[in-house]
């Protein structure tokens, strides 16, 4: 007797519609009209909508492709299509970075089958070591370049500032101004090229926190509101203190700046535990990262042409930015085997900014 396909429940096999729903990615089943016939769990998940919303839905209108090149005949093939790196706005969900894959059904002209996969956070995390550690690379070289003949031009223009009138003086002083600009920003900039480990110990991370909000209120964010809503039984966590002192203060900064055209403009500090978050570590395995900061403002948030390369040295949406401050961010939560990442909430219209980090050991 042959033996039943697997298609069917019989001997044991499972359905075809059990084998839909428990598929590892985001699955639709679309009709010769475009509409959306079916949808799995990962589906949901992925678009953070209920089955019941997907189905029936226009599959353009659901995952609406960003790039309009992208865009043309893409939902009206009749032959296998696979499209990698692309930026689709699905469902309820902002803005993400997926790979798409038509498979049109055999003897069902019209149907097909979309699987969408969507970029880890761990690959986003990849990718942005890696940028980050070439633009380190390259800030090294141009460090050691520039910094040698500087002194050589402030000494230079010290020595003309002697023999000349008070106009040329002048001159020579903003010489000297400009090449003191010139080497702090190289010391920044040589801040992500040293391999040194930073020190991490268990530390309370309320009165650093506080420090560094309290040193933004009596300086760039003194025109802006600051309010601190904190989770009061959070354990302490091991991190390095001056770093993370650091780390606030770049964070509340950015925001400070983004609202300086806000009317009302207000950052939120709130504080959480969240179970369940784990990072790879490299070398080290998967690390645990249970506390939570994060620093949100309400202002016009990150230009979409960088928030891709948000945390690459020298990317900056300010029209006199370095870029420098958001890398030093990146590297430093990194160094205390953390996370840093960033959201545009669409509900309230705030930027947020969310860094992870590791319990201090011993602490249940």
């Amino acid at each position: 007797m042959a033996q039943a396909p697997p298609h069917r429940t019989h001997h044991g096999y499972p359905d075809l519609a059990d084998i839909f729903t428990a598929m590892p990615v985001a699955a639709l089943i679309v009709a010769p009209d475009n509409r959306i016939m079916n949808a799995n769990v990962r589906a949901e998940s992925l678009f953070n909508m209920a089955r019941s919303a997907i189905i029936g839905s226009d599959v353009a209108r659901t995952i609406r492709i960003a790039d309009m090149t992208a865009r043309v005949d893409f939902w009206n093939t009749d032959k296998p299509l696979s499209a990698y790196d692309v930026h689709v706005h699905a469902g309820r969900m902002a803005a993400m970075e997926v790979d798409l894959m038509i498979s049109p059904i055999a003897e069902h002209d019209g149907w097909r089958v979309v699987a969408i996969h969507a970029h880890s956070q761990a690959q986003n995390i990849a990718h942005r070591r890696a940028a980050s550690g070439t633009a380190m690379g390259a800030a090294a070289i141009l460090a050691h370049e520039i910094k040698n003949p500087l002194s050589g031009i402030r000494g230079a223009a010290q020595l003309l500032e002697a023999s000349v009138d008070d106009d040329s003086a002048t001159l020579t002083q903003l010489i000297c101004h400009e090449v003191d600009r010139i080497a702090a920003l190289i010391d920044r900039m040589q801040h992500f090229t040293t391999d040194q480990p930073l020190t991490c110990r268990s530390e309370n991370i309320y009165p650093l926190l506080d420090r560094a909000v309290e040193l933004a209120a009596a300086g760039f964010a003194k025109n802006v509101k600051l309010v601190r809503q904190y989770d009061p039984s959070l354990p302490f966590a091991e991190i390095n203190g001056d770093a993370f002192v650091q780390i606030m203060l770049n964070l509340l900064k950015n925001a400070a700046e983004a609202l300086e055209l806000v009317d009302k403009g207000e950052i939120l500090i709130t504080t959480a535990f969240r179970h369940g978050v784990f990072v790879m570590v490299e070398g080290k395995g998967n690390a645990l990262l249970p506390i939570e900061i994060r620093i949100s403002d309400n202002g016009p948030g990150v230009p979409d042409h960088i928030r891709e390369h948000l945390f690459s040295p020298f990317i900056s949406g300010k029209r006199d930015g370095q870029g420098l401050g958001l890398a030093l961010v990146d590297k430093l939560v990194r160094d205390m085997n953390g996370l840093v990442q960033y959201s545009r909430e669409p509900d309230s219209g705030r930027s947020v900014f969310r860094i992870l980090l590791p319990m201090a050991r011993g602490q249940a």
